[in-house]
């Protein structure tokens, strides 16, 4: 992620100014049931329980964990393809937790979603033009000049050539059919954009590219996203600010600075030490967690992690943490959270 290098070193220092959340997530849950067996016990998967964050106009939120930890599950009630269990999303002061019919259609023009698969998520059958002008015609929005110029007008905003406008998915790389998606995501004029790792299949000479895609429409348009990945080092050049999920639940959030520089949750700085550093080869630095993930279909009592931590007590195991402000200025859930730098 070298390409990167250059514009890390001025958002480094950004701040982020207090303004209103444009979304407001407060306790969101989602259990999906499940039965072993054909007359088996019926149960519930825990994929996300309790969860909390904001996200404020103009800011990307990065939202990180390791596979199964509950990131898709929650990005997908955030555009409302998958009902919560219970919990509250608000959207620009409106509860739209439950919404549906007309207002459901009218709220996903303000919030859009761009998948992880570039060539899944892309209709084989239709060509880049159909797919790009999909959202504009389920709305009925004709847009000055036609569909056809305004699809055009996106293709080239995303660096593609508007004159493919008749050409299929097939006939693209794997990084072009992303920017396809991204087209399609604009199409609306979005506000808000949850970017599902967007760019984890691609090619890595690839990923600096898109992100930085990413990062000029959201200067030009002032979008707002929700960047969903597992890859710590584009989430870092990415985003404002960090949210670290743990088996469903949230464990720490912080600005950029605070996660990586001074995580206060053992998880993220598991976590972090486990990113790959030249600098570090050879070092014992690195944080080796024992044990497997729980199931989450039974979580462990108290702290989640408890069972893998290097630091749980008796208290970990009976009593689950609230996310409390730390002395490391981030907010996480543990008892004895840590107090230094990382390394």
């Amino acid at each position: 992620m070298t390409d990167l290098a250059d514009s890390t070193a001025s958002a480094a220092t950004t701040t982020v100014p207090a303004r209103e959340p444009l979304l407001k997530v407060e306790g969101l849950t989602k259990h999906f049931p499940v039965r072993s067996g054909g007359w088996g016990k019926a149960s519930v998967v825990r994929a996300v329980e309790n969860v909390s964050f904001e996200v404020r106009p103009g800011e990307t939120l990065g939202l990180v964990g390791e596979s199964g930890c509950g990131k898709t599950t929650t990005g997908r009630m955030l555009v409302r393809l998958l009902e919560p269990t219970s919990g509250k999303i608000t959207f620009e002061g409106e509860d739209i937790t439950r919404t549906k019919g007309a207002k459901l259609r009218k709220l996903r023009q303000d919030i859009q979603i761009i998948f992880q698969d570039p060539y899944a998520s892309l209709n084989p059958r239709h060509t880049v033009g159909r797919i790009v002008a999909m959202p504009l015609q389920v709305n009925g929005i004709e847009p000055p000049g036609g569909v056809k110029k305004r699809v055009q007008e996106l293709l080239e905003t995303v660096g593609l050539n508007p004159e493919h406008y008749n050409r299929y998915p097939h006939e693209f790389s794997g990084g072009q059919r992303q920017r396809i998606g991204i087209a399609r995501a604009l199409a609306l004029k979005p506000k808000l954009i949850v970017a599902d790792e967007p760019v984890s299949a691609l090619d890595v000479s690839i990923q600096a590219q898109v992100v930085n895609l990413l990062r000029q429409l959201q200067r030009d348009l002032g979008l707002s996203f929700v960047f969903i990945a597992h890859d710590l080092a584009v989430v870092r050049h990415f985003c404002e600010r960090i949210a670290v999920m743990y088996l469903g639940r949230m464990v720490e959030i912080g600005t950029r600075e605070q996660i990586y520089e001074k995580p206060a949750h053992p998880y993220t700085r598991a976590l972090l030490s486990a990113v790959p550093d030249v600098t570090r080869l050879g070092s014992a630095s690195r944080i080796k967690l024992e044990g497997d993930v729980p199931s989450p279909i039974d979580p462990p009592s108290g702290c989640v992690f408890h069972t893998r931590c290097w630091k749980a007590q008796e208290k970990c195991s009976a009593e689950a943490p609230k996310l409390l402000p730390n002395p490391n200025g981030s907010t996480s859930a543990c008892h004895f959270p840590e107090t230094g730098k990382l390394f």
